[in-house]
C-alpha cells in the first residue's frame, strides 16, 4: 500500500503535466498547422505544398506556415488553431478571442452561470499580408506572379464578427479559396524555378523555434521604439492622432500611400 500511494501521484503529476502540454498554445498551433497540412494534401498534383519554412528578413526572420505553390499563383496561409468569437479587422494591430462558457453546478442544477475569458493576439491578416511581400521580394525576377495571402481558422472559431478584404476562412473553405484563383502566371518550369528558390532561402534546418521568437521580440521592440518616437515604421512618416468608428487611434501621414495604424 505505501508502494501504491506515491506511484499514484506521480502518475497523477505526469498526467497534468501532460495535459498542460497538450493544452499550451504552442502544440495547440502545430495540432492546427497539421490540420491544414492533411487538407492541402488534398489539392491535385498541380500544385506543391511546403511547410514550416523560415526567410531571412531586413529585422530578423519570418515563419509561414504553409506555402503553396501553383501555375495559378502562390499561396501564403497563416493558420489559426482557435475557438470562441473572433473579432478583428485588416487594420487593428491585435485581434480579439471571446469564449463564453456557461456552467451549471451539482449543488445548485436550477442556476447556469456564464464565464468569459478574453485574449488578444496578433492580427494575422498582416502576418499573413507580411508573408507575401516577403515572398514577393524573393522572386523579384517573377513580378508578374500573383501572390495570394490566406488566413485560416481551425476549431472551433465563430468569424461572423470579422472585416477584412482578405481571405479569413473555416479549413473547410480552404480548397474553395485556393481552386477559386485559374489564371496561369507560370510556366511548368517557371514553377520548378520558383520552388528552387523558395527552397534555396528556406533556413528552418539552422533556425530554432527559440530563435525565430527571439527574432520577433527584437524586431517587436524596435517597431515599438518607432513608434513611441511618433514615427511610422513602415514608411518614416509621422504618426498623427485621428478618430474612428472604433475610437482614437494613430495614423501616418503619408495616408493613403502607406495605411499604418496603430493604437
Amino acid at each position: 500500500m505505501q508502494l501504491i500511494t506515491p506511484l499514484i501521484i506521480i502518475l497523477i503529476v505526469v498526467l497534468f503535466v501532460y495535459l498542460a502540454w497538450y493544452n499550451s498554445a504552442k502544440q495547440k498551433g502545430k495540432r492546427g498547422e497539421m490540420r491544414v497540412s492533411a487538407i492541402l494534401s488534398q489539392l491535385s498534383d498541380e500544385y506543391t505544398i511546403l511547410n514550416d519554412l523560415v526567410f531571412r528578413t531586413e529585422k530578423g526572420t519570418t515563419q509561414i506556415d504553409h506555402l503553396v505553390v501553383s501555375k495559378y499563383g502562390i499561396f501564403t496561409i497563416e493558420t489559426k488553431n482557435y475557438r470562441g468569437e473572433i473579432y478583428g479587422d485588416d487594420n487593428r494591430k491585435e485581434w480579439t478571442q471571446l469564449i463564453v462558457t456557461e456552467v451549471t453546478y451539482a449543488k445548485k442544477w436550477w442556476k447556469t452561470y456564464t464565464y468569459v475569458t478574453k485574449n488578444r493576439f496578433y492580427n494575422p491578416v498582416k502576418q499573413s499580408v507580411g508573408h507575401a511581400f516577403r515572398i514577393k521580394e524573393l522572386l523579384s525576377v517573377f513580378p508578374h506572379v500573383k501572390i495570394v495571402p490566406i488566413v485560416v481558422f481551425t476549431g472551433d472559431a465563430i468569424l461572423s464578427y470579422v472585416e477584412s478584404k482578405n481571405h479569413v476562412v473555416y479549413e473547410e473553405n480552404l480548397l474553395d479559396v485556393i481552386d477559386g484563383y485559374k489564371t496561369t502566371y507560370l510556366t511548368d518550369n517557371d514553377v520548378q524555378a520558383v520552388l528552387a528558390i523558395l527552397t534555396g532561402n528556406n533556413i528552418r534546418e539552422t533556425v530554432s523555434d527559440r530563435q525565430h521568437v527571439k527574432n520577433l521580440r527584437t524586431a517587436a521592440r524596435e517597431v515599438n521604439a518607432t513608434i513611441n518616437s511618433g514615427i511610422c515604421p513602415k514608411c518614416g512618416g509621422h504618426l498623427i492622432g485621428r478618430n474612428g468608428k472604433y475610437g482614437t487611434f494613430y495614423g501616418c501621414s503619408n495616408y493613403p500611400k502607406c495605411r499604418f495604424t496603430t493604437q
